[in-house]
């Protein structure tokens, strides 16, 4: 027996009869849907709850003038009617807008009726405070974050409930409302609807939305559907004639449904296919639904298919089986498009009655069946969604207070303070989100407000933070930021800036120490420098610098090291001498030779030795090999030495005449350096473009954050590859450029 309700003396006046009538009719349509659930005790708690939200809505109207109680209780027939939830849904939804207007506090709902309903209340006033003003453009983080932030599923469903029935007033609003309103309902909680596979409310919505959003379409689709009502029964009524004759006599158990599409999904079909309206394949379905066994499904699909394409030729193109393997989402149904009657092309869909609850219904039906793999996350998660809410049993009832939402666990969802969604890794910093926002903000964030309140940069975000971050122009880097930052993007952004400081704290030193290398009257040049890198076992230049920008390095050290006794080279020494003096061995079978490298020479034979290739300006000398004739060597060749010490009666004295200008040679230098944006072009410019320099090949390898390049080129004289590699270290970023003795082919 239903419950007398007696209205509160503070709503007499507020309620006329009329409205008291219908507020009551709705409350008996609840109590009805709801009595398959529903206990004596758990009929008290809904009575509890209906009273409360109606003494709180007593002053309180919808935009259709209506008593706002009203709303609340067509929302609480959607949650139990069309999605299926139970006795703590029903509560929560009469409660939760009581909370937002402040009429009861959590704590008092946890009170009066429990935990659990104080959860799904509190889960439904976070979600009605997000500000979905950028969402739109940001649909599926969007989604994911609603499911990421509430911990009990009935949130979202009773907040689909909630945007439905708001939706159906939206007539009501303001046209900017509307339109704002429908767009993300279109872009937001139409596809979340999908999701969780409640189509038909998904389909409602998408009306809705394109109702005020494409006005005159939606008018013009809806003239056409009700114009053409009375012809497309007469045209179903003959094209399922002889279909239904021979299911009757093959003892089919069946239905037969016709009705037209949705206005979106028809409109959605003419612009895919750029047609009218008359030209859509399938403004309508027959559907034929048939009571089948389980495991006579797709046998009786398959065979009331027969029946259709005897009767009708069908499209090849347009069969889609989706008995044999479902939708991701669990869809399952036969569809055939063929020829009836006046040449005009009909769907007809095929499936069992137990197909067509899925279909229909939804009823969180994200799952695959029975020998095709569950799909991880959501689906898993919706599968025990839908084992709870299609069956109304009292052990299912509570089993979803223990059904906990973890789906994107690996990930955050967080907003700036003007609203923008940001989706980041789970366990991301307040620093990570500095770096989300730009470099800049990072370089200098100094913590961040939270949800209203001070905290480091260290802090972890939780779902649906408000992050405000703080800055100081005095901030830089710190190499323990790397400890606690997740995201690469950071990473790689501090990584980066500490780098950059490390070369500006470097080339600083590097002054520092050209200064000091003056004052001592000690020339500064690469092989210095090669001598200092050796000595204290560092790899590059940037490292000597930086170490002596930090202090580990003391610069007067390096002036004891530099200005020890050196040991002149002895193959250079020997060379010299032996190329400058006089030869005063009037016997030897070369007194008086000079030997004179020029392209004219005639009757000598001789080559440039590959393993120094020297060029016009280096200092040379010729050594008599058994069968290749004479080689030149540069005096400083790696090879020298051995040549001087055992055959040192080979050894010729030569020169460079000016004719040799005339020929290119190909020497080899490397290049290290930052390695940045545009680098490799920078120095293909100086070599072929300011220098006119032919390259024969370049070869460059990286390493965190450094290059080092090796090219091959032709030059005319030292001269000119003297000016190449000057110019070349004057470009900003290259460290070191310096001769290489070509390999040995």
């Amino acid at each position: 027996m239903l419950p007398k309700i007696n209205f509160d003396k503070k709503t007499e006046g507020k309620i006329t009869d009329r409205e008291r009538k219908k507020v009551i009719a709705k409350y008996k349509e609840l109590l009805k849907l709801s009595e398959d659930f529903t206990k004596k005790k758990e009929l008290e708690l809904i009575r509890k709850a209906f009273d409360i939200a109606l003494v709180s809505s007593e002053d309180k109207r919808s935009p259709s003038g209506e008593p706002a109680i009203n709303d609340v209780l067509e929302t609480t027939i959607i949650v139990v009617d069309q999605i299926g939830l139970g006795t703590r849904s029903v509560v929560a939804t009469l409660l939760y807008q009581a909370v937002i207007d402040k009429k009861i506090t959590l704590d008092e709902i946890e009170k009066e009726f429990d935990k659990s309903i104080r959860t799904i209340v509190d889960g439904l006033v976070q979600i009605s405070d997000i500000n979905t003003k950028t969402a739109a453009s940001q649909a599926e983080n969007f989604r994911q974050m609603l499911l990421t932030l509430v911990d009990d599923v009935r949130v979202i469903l009773i907040k689909l409930a909630i945007l439905l029935q708001e939706m159906r007033g939206l007539n009501n609003m303001p046209e900017d409302y509307q339109i704002k309103t429908s767009l993300e309902t279109f872009s937001l909680y139409a596809p979340l609807a999908h999701r969780l596979g409640l189509y038909n409310i998904k389909s409602e919505l998408e009306n809705l939305s394109m109702k005020y959003t494409e006005k005159e379409k939606y008018k013009e689709i809806i003239k056409k559907l009700k114009d053409t009502t009375a012809k497309r029964e007469r045209f179903i009524k003959k094209f399922i004639s002889p279909i239904e004759k021979e299911l009757k006599e093959q003892g089919v158990e069946y239905e037969i449904k016709g009705r037209p599409k949705a206005v979106y999904s028809i409109w959605q079909k003419m612009k895919k296919q750029n047609v009218e309206f008359e030209e859509v394949y399938d403004i309508f379905a027959i559907r034929i639904i048939l009571n089948s066994k389980p495991s006579k499904e797709k046998a009786d699909c398959w065979r009331v298919y027969s029946v259709v394409t005897d009767f009708y030729q069908p499209n090849p193109k347009r069969l889609r089986d989706w008995i044999s393997i479902p939708k991701s989402n669990g869809y399952e149904s036969l569809h055939t498009t063929v020829v009836g009657p006046d040449s005009r092309w009909v769907e007809v869909q095929i499936r069992t009655q137990r197909m067509d609850e899925v279909a229909e219904k939804g009823y969180a039906a994200h799952w695959r069946y029975k020998g095709v793999k569950a799909e991880k996350g959501i689906d898993q998660w919706m599968q025990k969604v839908r084992e709870v809410i299609e069956t109304n049993s009292v052990a299912n009832s509570e089993t979803i207070d223990d059904l906990k939402l973890n789906l994107y666990n690996k990930e955050v969802f967080v907003f700036t303070p003007n609203g923008d969604l940001k989706k980041l890794p789970a366990g991301a910093t307040v620093l990570d989100f500095a770096y989300d926002i730009h470099s800049d903000v990072g370089n200098q964030c100094v913590g961040a407000m939270i949800n209203h309140k001070n905290v480091t940069i260290k802090q972890a975000l939780q779902n649906g933070d408000q992050v405000s971050i703080v800055t100081s122009k005095t901030q830089k880097p710190k190499t323990d930021w790397l400890s606690f930052v997740v995201t690469s993007k950071a990473k790689t952004k501090i990584k980066s800036t500490l780098r950059e400081e490390k070369f500006k704290e470097a080339e600083t030193a590097k002054e520092l120490l050209k200064r000091r290398l003056k004052n001592w009257k000690i020339k500064f040049d690469d092989q210095l420098i090669d001598r200092l890198l050796k000595h204290y076992k560092l790899k590059t230049p940037v490292d000597l610098y930086y170490a002596i920008a930090t202090e580990k390095i003391d610069v007067t050290e390096i002036k004891d090291i530099l200005t020890e006794t050196k040991k002149e080279s002895v193959v250079e020494k020997e060379i010299v001498e032996k190329t400058e003096s006089e030869d005063k061995k009037s016997e030897s079978s070369y007194q008086g030779d000079y030997l004179i490298i020029d392209d004219k020479i005639e009757n000598i034979d001789y080559k440039l030795a590959k393993c120094c290739s020297p060029i016009l300006g280096d200092s040379v000398f010729g050594f008599v090999t058994v069968s290749e004739g004479i080689k030149i060597h540069r005096t400083n060749c790696p090879n020298a030495r051995d040549l001087v010490g055992r055959y040192n009666y080979r050894i010729l004295k030569a020169q460079w005449t000016k004719n040799a200008s005339r020929q290119s040679f190909q020497t080899t230098i490397k290049v290290s350096g930052v390695d940045e944006m545009g680098m490799l072009s920078k120095i293909t410019d100086v070599i072929s473009k300011d220098l006119k320099v032919r390259m024969r090949s370049i070869t460059i390898d990286s390493n965190d954050g450094m290059f080092d390049g090796k090219l091959q080129l032709f030059v005319d004289s030292a001269k000119h590859l003297e000016m190449l590699m000057s110019k070349l270290k004057k470009e900003k970023g290259i460290l070191k450029v310096i001769r290489i003795d070509s390999d040995v082919n």
